[in-house]
């Protein structure tokens, strides 16, 4: 305690400062849908998502600073607070949810309400906050020397740095802007193609690359190395395993698919082979690869809850406001109430023994993730891991106890789809109040943030799904949602067994061997899954990313250059996201016998060919890659 009682917050517990405000709650709500939507739309298409805390911590820096004349720093992390909790509530929806719509489309069963996915999100949203609060004192207070929780220390970094709040912004805006630009030349009037590539004749595989800003942007703050491994995984799918098939199965026949691999072929390409094979086989190795890390995690795992749990007893707090949290009577009543409702509410299709799976999984799974959250960070957080052992357990204890079938299917994929909110949405609450504990925030006015932009969230994420579904559908190119394509796999094998589990164990024995190597399994298995043309635009941002840490200069201007380009990169996930979006909207609004997304289509009045198209959007690319350098390094050097 010596430690703790030592650190003075930079706004003292004596000193009160506006938080919860009519103007951070309304930039918060719009910040969460945002992003929630802009996330669910890259996760969706790339299998990940990234942290909003920081950009959204800019802009509201960038608002009430520069635009309303304030000097906030408490609102402008309420902002942040809120705004973050749509990413969190994005990522587990996207993870799981799909794969009823997949199964609907199937004819298994329908697909669900938007009532059924908002009360899904929300109850594990809301779950997540209050999981979270009874370990606060335990984990953020009393273990503040020794659980650095980084992004979470970032985001303050970013907001104690007031006085360049709006230049950051501007910076992230430009981003927005930009990315917007890009992703409606390329996918809205279509005048260049989204992809470039090249097959090589008489071997079957194929090389290219997309030109789009946000996958790029994920490279950039990934960094060189997973980068690198996605890339790895994406050429030894499309320029091995490919050209094997083709090269030695010509005339075989594998399930799933019902003709030889040479009419696969003939009929589509490599895409065609990696539609009907190698996302089996990756599928089989993201599978291997989330169990894997869960294992590696388990002495982590359990020592993290033990201590936990440990520490919660006594709650230690002064009375002080900056040691204030939501009241635990309210807390105990909220959790008790949610857990009813997934039991009785007819939307949610979860029976009495599933709603016990999701208060102990749910609990176990928020406390591991709010602390291992706090030693390596969220992006390190194994939360696909802890909803495939979810769904394992889940599906298994559900198909022992007599639901079998659709509805077992259905309700082991709701429970998973809680479950994985429930963790995502604690990791995320966890770095806002270490964020606010650095700031001298109010916990229990942050947590009441945290609820605001859960349900802001979960409002949105239901008619964003629909509508992302409505206009490309889930599993196809467009959005290959890798992980919902995963748990049903999981759900489906355990379930009935009707999978294809040659390919599977292929992919298995893949990730063990990755695993054998030391490398990191999951961004393998991603890139082995994923078509390579989209693991090499991430690559190029790693590069650039390489680039720029590798450069001859001074530390602090060189993390200024980073950091600025990873404000532009999120501003650009954003922006083309948001995109993404309103394409999809105006595929589906009629206009003169076809949509509005074909009536605005100009790619066959330019006439251009094959070659000058992919000469065009090489060029565009360029520009994209430029506007990047020119918000970070180019910035730097006309200071």
């Amino acid at each position: 305690m010596d430690k703790q009682t030592q650190f003075k917050p930079y706004i003292p517990a004596e000193r009160v400062t506006p938080e919860i405000t009519v103007a951070s709650i309304v930039m918060g709500i719009l910040l969460a849908v945002i992003f929630g939507a802009a996330n669910a739309y890259l996760g969706l298409r790339v299998g990940m998502t990234v942290s909003a805390s920081i950009p959204a911590a800019v802009i509201g820096m960038g608002v009430i600073r520069v635009i309303m004349r304030k000097n906030s720093i408490l609102e402008s992390n309420i902002v942040q607070t809120i705004g973050s909790a749509g990413e969190s509530v994005a990522a587990g929806a996207i993870f799981t949810l799909p794969a009823i719509f997949l199964w609907a489309g199937e004819g298994k069963m329908d697909k669900p309400s938007v009532l059924t996915i908002t009360l899904i999100a929300l109850i594990g949203g809301l779950l997540g906050v209050f999981f979270m609060i009874p370990l606060r004192n335990a984990l953020i207070v009393r273990e503040h020397a020794t659980l650095p929780y980084p992004e979470g220390k970032a985001c303050a970094e970013v907001l104690l740095a007031g006085e360049k709040g709006g230049a950051s912004a501007t910076t992230v805006f430009a981003g927005m802007g930009f990315a917007a630009l890009f992703k409606f030349i390329i996918d809205g009037l279509k005048a260049v193609p989204g992809e470039v590539a090249f097959g090589i004749k008489k071997f079957g595989g194929e090389i290219g690359t997309q030109i789009y800003p946000a996958v790029m942007s994920v490279g950039y703050i990934c960094g060189p190395k997973i980068s690198s491994y996605m890339f790895a995984g994406g050429i030894f799918s499309w320029l091995v395993l490919i050209p094997l098939m083709v090269l030695f199965g010509s005339n075989t026949i594998i399930a799933p698919a019902t003709t030889t691999i040479a009419e696969v072929y003939a009929d589509g390409g490599a895409y065609g082979i990696w539609g009907s094979y190698i996302r089996y086989i990756g599928a089989g190795a993201l599978a291997a690869g989330g169990i894997i890390s869960l294992i590696k995690s388990l002495p982590l795992i359990i020592t993290t809850f033990r201590d936990s749990i440990k520490s919660m007893g006594g709650a230690g707090a002064s009375g002080s406001r900056t040691d204030r949290d939501i009241n635990m009577k309210i807390v105990l009543i909220a959790i008790a109430v949610l857990t009813l409702l997934v039991w009785l509410v007819p939307a949610i299709p979860v029976s009495l023994i599933g709603a016990v799976i999701v208060v102990v999984f749910g609990f176990f799974f928020a406390t591991v993730s709010s602390r291992m959250v706090g030693l390596v960070g969220s992006s390190n957080n194994p939360v696909s891991g802890m909803a495939i052992a979810t769904l394992l357990v889940t599906t298994l204890v559900l198909k022992l106890t007599g639901t079998n079938g659709g509805a077992g299917m259905l309700a082991a994929i709701s429970i998973g789809s809680i479950i994985c909110i429930v963790a995502a949405i604690s990791g995320d609450t966890s770095q806002d109040l270490k964020t606010g504990f650095l700031l001298g925030s109010t916990p229990w006015k942050q947590q009441v943030g945290e609820v605001i932009g859960v349900v802001a969230s979960s409002l949105a994420i239901g008619g964003t799904l629909y509508l992302l579904d409505s206009a490309w559908g889930f599993g196809s190119a467009e959005l290959a949602a890798p992980q919902a394509t995963l748990m049903k796999m999981i759900t489906e094998g355990v379930m009935d067994g009707n999978l294809p589990w040659s390919l599977v164990f292929v992919g298995v024995f893949i990730a063990i061997t990755v695993e054998i190597l030391g490398l990191p399994v999951l961004p393998f298995a991603i890139g082995v899954y994923l078509p390579v043309h989209l693991n090499a635009c991430i690559m190029v941002g790693g590069l650039v990313r390489l680039f720029f840490d590798r450069m001859r200069k001074d530390e602090q201007e060189k993390t200024e250059i980073v950091n600025d380009g990873i404000l532009y990169c999120s501003g650009m996930i954003a922006g083309e996201g948001l995109v993404g979006v309103l394409m999809a909207v105006l595929a589906i609004i009629p206009f003169g016998g076809k949509t509005l997304a074909d009536a605005i289509d100009i790619s066959g009045k330019l006439g251009l060919s094959g070659g000058v198209s992919q000469i065009l959007s090489l060029v565009l690319f360029a520009v994209i890659i430029f506007t990047l350098l020119k918000f970070s390094v180019f910035k730097k050097k006309k200071k």
